[in-house]
């Protein structure tokens, strides 16, 4: 049994997909016989040690949040709570998630000082030529170089990872999302299954790298050529303004219904009102939203790009170039098939995604990348430091001095807090209470140093 702790900027009550993937690869895990808790930032009210089904235990830190969820790092100042909590709840593997959460590196970091072993999971595809890719690829250089495994969820986003930020390919496994088919199934209702119309469903942030110009350049166009084409459009962002102006100016708002943000648990209500799911993706590195439209049924038309032709079969997915021409050329060739009767039945398809994206087969292996980095030898300070100096001139050498300094924090709270007056957290099962020690009941442990409002 491995006892993890996955750490990450997003998380529920924030939905997206990487909230969706930590929370059901930890349910999973947990039904392997696994321990696993969550270490995000504070939403709101929401604040302290929380838990979810199955015991999952989440920790939501008190710590700033700057940017679009984003934590501001900090380093030091987060060192003493989070080498609390991996004390106190025995973690022996943390799990980071995302390129773009600040905590996540930071709570990997203060592992590797506890000598506590480290995976990351990257799921974005980033460039190479802009200002802040550079910063970005550059710190996730130093930051996995002493990083025990890293699992990418395409090809194209492992041979992305391994050239921006310098890692062996060997350490790098690829391991796809998943989708929980009991939820995502398509509409038994015969009012939706004999529309008159054909209507075409958008889910998706409305954010540039979306592609949301390039959806505004379509929805006028193809609603001029099909009288009886629809849209529904859910999600918010930026850019939302940009498809409110086009609905203006062409006079649609009988064929564009916008309905905003909307929860992750009502996404499947939205698919199953429509006929064809449009994704005008300028970057992905997988696209969780086109495997869950694809097991509600629906035919899929996407832009190629990042990992995404190697997501769904030829047969139940209509790739295009990423532009306007490119997206109505995909969606007239999705009609005409449709017309035409040649596309899989909604159940065949649902049947088909059930068997390549199962949260349980995702969970298997990703337990033999952490039986793999367990297998590791612990990563002592003078090798980490000799990893450092071996990422340039400039960062090297200032990231040894940050490891450094933590490293006589990590002697003075040792000293300060003892490890042995840390109490150990009980271990929660599916169907009972484990207490490492069997002198404490629940009702007495409380978290030091952490609010407990609920």
């Amino acid at each position: 049994m491995h006892r993890i702790c996955m750490a990450s900027d997003f998380f529920y009550p924030n939905t997206g997909g990487v909230e969706s993937h930590i929370y059901q690869l930890s349910q999973c895990l947990i039904q392997l016989g696994h321990k696993v808790i969550i270490i995000s930032h504070a939403y709101d009210d929401r604040t302290g040690v929380r838990y979810m089904t199955n015991g999952l235990k989440v920790y939501y830190l008190p710590v700033w949040v700057v940017y679009n969820q984003c934590t501001l790092p900090t380093l030091f100042t987060t060192f003493p709570l989070v080498r609390y909590i991996l004390i106190r709840e025995r973690i022996d593997i943390v799990h980071g998630h995302s390129a773009f959460s600040a905590l996540a590196h930071e709570v990997m970091f203060h592992a590797k000082t506890l000598n506590i072993k480290t995976v990351f999971t990257d799921h974005s595809l980033f460039g190479f030529a802009d200002s802040s890719a550079i910063i970005t690829n550059k710190l996730l250089q130093i930051l996995l170089s002493v990083c025990n495994r890293v699992i990418c969820v395409s090809h194209t986003g492992k041979e992305n990872t391994a050239l921006r930020a310098g890692v062996e390919p060997n350490r790098i496994s690829v391991i796809p999302n998943a989708v929980d088919t009991d939820i995502f199934m398509p509409s038994k209702d015969s009012k939706q299954l004999n529309r008159s119309y054909t209507t075409i469903v958008v889910v998706s942030r409305l954010v540039y790298r979306k592609g949301v110009d390039l959806l505004a350049g379509v929805i006028p166009i193809i609603c001029n050529k099909f009288n009886d084409i629809r849209f529904i459009i859910g999600g918010d962002g930026p850019k939302r303004i940009v498809i409110e102006e086009v609905v203006e100016r062409h006079q649609l708002q009988d064929r564009v219904t916008l309905l905003g943000a909307i929860k992750h648990d009502d996404v499947r209500h939205v698919l199953v009102q429509g006929d064809i799911f449009l994704n005008a993706s300028l970057t992905e590195a997988f696209c969780m939203a086109i495997v869950e439209a694809a097991a509600c049924g629906l035919q899929v038309v996407s832009t190629r790009v990042g990992g995404i032709p190697e997501v769904l079969p030829s047969e139940m997915i209509w790739l295009t170039e990423p532009s306007v021409r490119g997206l109505l050329d995909g969606l007239e060739r999705a009609l005409a098939d449709r017309s035409a009767g040649n596309v899989i039945s909604p159940f065949e398809a649902h049947k088909k995604i059930k068997s390549y994206y199962q949260w349980e087969d995702i969970a298997k292996r990703t337990q033999k990348v952490y039986d793999s980095a367990m297998k590791e030898p612990i990563d002592h300070l003078g090798h980490r430091l000799n990893k450092f100096w071996q990422c340039g001139t400039i960062c090297g050498p200032l990231f040894i001095v940050i490891a450094v300094i933590e490293h006589f924090l990590f002697l003075l709270y040792e000293y300060l807090v003892p490890r042995h007056t840390i109490d150990i957290s009980p271990e929660l099962t599916i169907n009972n209470f484990k207490y490492s020690n069997s002198d404490k009941n629940i009702e007495d442990i409380d978290i030091p140093m952490l609010s407990s409002k609920h």
